[in-house]
């Protein structure tokens, strides 16, 4: 039994896992940075260890520590979280080397799940379709030079080691792919310590959907079903729903049993996403396989009613599912918004500063996952989401209202974010209807020169900084009017931004 975990993470992530933990009696280790130092996850776990500066590399990174400080605070377990070391095969190595339960999978099947060319090798030979692509890393331009040659274009630069769309970039023509492969290379090695890159076909305009995976030590795999993911920016999704509008029962159910057999082709263990592009046709292709917990994990959460974390836990514990397949039922339909800390008007660059005022949406079938309190700062060295609201509804129609109803909630003042982005989304026609693809936002969302809509953005969140300011400072008094004021202000400043983009 794991009675005491390290969780090797921050944000909300490592919040989420912690809250499992306390359900189910485990202590909690937390490791911060100098940057995270009052950080929510720092409160709420039982000890909290610092691991060093704030760049990821001298911390979050720096596996030898942070198992180091596992070992010395007695933990039995680490769990990796999503993003840094989650997907890395030597820290798992070396977690268990060192005597510790590493919740996620084993090594070697980090190793060729986790390396994108040693994926589509294992699950082609197991019978899956996969995307055109190169049999391994290329290790130089020429390299690249000559796939396109033979394959033509467009083409997709991915970061062999990683995800979350960090070191990938779409090609279009010859000229572009010199600055394209050094800078895919370049934010790779950055991000994941490894600048491998590998190259493969690029669909146009796919929709992009994922199969959640569980798999025990004791060789049961099941599928908790899909998440459609085609909302992105940045080649980075914002917009997630379950189930997807594109399936039909039986295509759903094919897709599924694909997914089990690529996680059976590595001996997969443990909590894992089999993620799929497929074309206008229906036609699905393996894309890769991210071998720890998703972002978008709750959307399947609240349809299935499993604890994914919890089921990680049970498994590294060594337990059995305790369900078949066919005992796993779905409900309703469920959709999750990333709140990130960046400007939907300026190409969603990211946005750093403190959050001077935070009002979270609660309410009926309203989950917010957070890592980040009112105060908080949001820095430069990490990604840049504050949150994931996520809603659940016995119909899509339902939850797109939900949905709609917690965004207009939803009130973070101090730095920009995409929350009337996402309110878009939620209020557009095709995404209405569930005729959308990967390129939606590319297509439909064009602010053009809202230079007047940001301007008046910043008025309002400054007089309301003002406002509160001088409510804390005792110099106005705290009367419902003067509240409603402030309130006003923002929704003046809400409804001026949403019609800048409705009208672009």
């Amino acid at each position: 039994m794991i009675k005491k975990l390290l969780i090797a993470n921050r944000g909300e992530i490592a919040l989420r896992i912690i809250r499992t933990c306390k359900e189910l009696g485990i202590r909690t280790v937390a490791v911060y940075s100098d940057a995270d130092r009052g950080a929510p996850h720092v409160m709420h776990a039982d000890e909290a260890y610092p691991i060093g500066p704030p760049p990821s590399r001298e911390s979050y990174l720096v596996g030898e520590r942070i198992i180091g400080i596992g070992t010395k605070a007695g933990a039995d377990a680490i769990h990796p979280g999503y993003g840094f070391l989650s997907e890395n095969a030597g820290f798992a190595k070396a977690v268990v080397e060192a005597g510790l339960i590493f919740v996620g999978p084993g090594p070697e099947a980090i190793r060729s799940m986790g390396d994108k060319t040693e994926a589509r090798r294992l699950v082609h030979k197991a019978g899956v379709p996969t995307v055109p692509g190169s049999d391994g890393p290329v290790a130089s331009e020429a390299e690249a030079r000559e796939f396109c040659e033979i394959h033509g274009f467009p083409v997709l630069l991915k970061a062999a080691a990683g995800g979350g769309g960090k070191g990938m970039r779409i090609v279009r023509m010859m000229k572009d792919l010199p600055p394209s492969f050094s800078g895919a290379r370049s934010e790779a090695g950055s991000a994941f310590g490894d600048d491998r890159i590998y190259i493969e076909k690029y669909l146009d305009n796919p929709r992009h959907i994922e199969f959640q995976i569980l798999a025990d030590q004791h060789r049961n795999i099941v599928h908790l079903g899909e998440r459609e993911c085609s909302i992105q920016r940045r080649h980075q999704k914002m917009v997630e729903e379950s189930p997807s509008t594109f399936l039909d029962d039986e295509l759903r159910a094919r897709m599924g049993a694909t997914a089990v057999m690529a996680a059976g082709a590595c001996g997969y263990v443990n909590a894992g996403t089999i993620e799929f592009l497929m074309d206008k046709e229906r036609n699905f292709h393996f894309l890769e396989m991210n071998t720890r917990l998703q972002v978008e994990h709750p959307i399947t959460e609240l349809r299935s009613g499993i604890d994914i974390v919890a089921s990680q836990i049970s498994i590294a514990e060594g337990n059995p599912l305790p369900f078949t397949q066919e005992q796993i039922s779905f409900r309703g339909h469920a959709i999750e918004c990333r709140i990130c800390a960046e400007d939907p008007l300026n190409g969603f660059l990211p946005s750093t500063g403190t959050i001077s005022h935070l009002r979270p949406s609660l309410g009926p079938g309203v989950r917010e996952d957070r890592g980040i309190d009112e105060g908080g700062e949001i820095p430069v060295y990490y990604d840049s989401m504050i949150s994931k609201l996520i809603v659940w509804g016995e119909s899509r129609p339902e939850a797109i209202r939900r949905m709609k109803r917690a965004l207009r909630e939803y009130e973070i003042l101090g730095v920009r974010t995409n929350i009337s982005a996402c309110l878009f989304v939620m209020e557009h026609p095709m995404f209405v209807e569930g005729k959308y693809d990967t390129h939606f936002l590319q297509q439909f969302h064009h602010p053009g020169d809202a230079r007047s809509g940001v301007e008046q953005e910043h008025i309002a969140a400054a007089a309301v900084c003002a406002l509160l300011e001088s409510i804390s400072a005792g110099e106005v008094t705290r009367s419902a009017a003067g509240v409603e004021e402030a309130r006003s202000i923002r929704r003046a400043s809400w409804k001026s931004q949403r019609t800048d983009l409705m009208r672009s």
